[in-house]
C-alpha cells in the first residue's frame, strides 16, 4: 500500500521562496499613490454617473 505524503507545504514553500525575492528592476509604487488614483478613480466614474445617466 503506497504511503500518503502531503506535500502542501513543500510546494507552497517554493512560491514563498519565489514571490519573498525582490526584483530591483521592478517598478515601486507609494501605496498612498495606489489609495488616492483608486480614490481619485472614483470620484471620476461618480461624477460621470451623476453627470450623462442613461436613462
Amino acid at each position: 500500500m503506497a504511503r500518503d505524503r502531503d506535500s502542501g507545504f513543500h510546494s507552497a514553500a517554493g512560491l514563498i521562496r519565489y514571490f519573498d525575492q525582490e526584483d530591483e528592476k521592478a517598478l515601486k509604487v507609494a501605496p498612498w499613490i495606489v489609495v488616492a488614483l483608486c480614490v481619485g478613480l472614483s470620484a471620476l466614474v461618480l461624477y460621470v454617473t451623476y453627470t450623462w445617466p442613461l436613462q
